[in-house]
């Protein structure tokens, strides 16, 4: 389960749409563990050769990302990005790029009349969709 604020939901879905057409990306940060708890949000940008239909945080800004997070006392708990013309669920290419075994990959769809917010983990060979709450 993956458990975040409206204010979070609101964010990620605002930035998804300011992004749009490119896919937009980030770091989540907060408690990590069989219910995570998102408390921040650190945006990144893509460098993908294609930002329309793929993300890459480069890895330098990924690891200083990752080092303030934990200086700020937090846990990294998976990573965000956007899907402007859907699908609703992760990719074959998401999953192909997919590193990060036991995080969250949550992904904002903007396919469709209403923002789609649905989170998958990372088993090392497959996503498993995650219970995603709001609090």
């Amino acid at each position: 389960m993956l458990a975040f604020s409206r204010e979070v939901y609101d964010m990620l879905v605002s930035r998804a749409r300011r992004g749009r057409p490119d896919e937009i990306c980030g770091i989540l940060a907060g408690s990590h563990g069989e219910r995570a708890e998102v408390e921040g949000v650190y945006h990144a940008e893509n460098v993908a050769a294609d930002t329309r239909t793929n993300y890459e945080i480069d890895p330098e800004e990924q690891l200083a990302v990752m080092d303030r997070i934990e200086a700020d006392g937090s846990e990294v708990v998976g990573f965000y990005h956007s899907h402007p013309m859907g699908p609703d669920a992760p990719s074959e290419t998401d999953a192909a790029d997919a590193t990060w075994d036991g995080y969250s990959y949550v992904i904002v769809s903007l396919n469709g009349s209403h923002p789609f917010v649905g989170s998958w983990r990372w088993t090392g060979e497959a996503f498993e969709p995650e219970v995603v709450q709001l609090r």
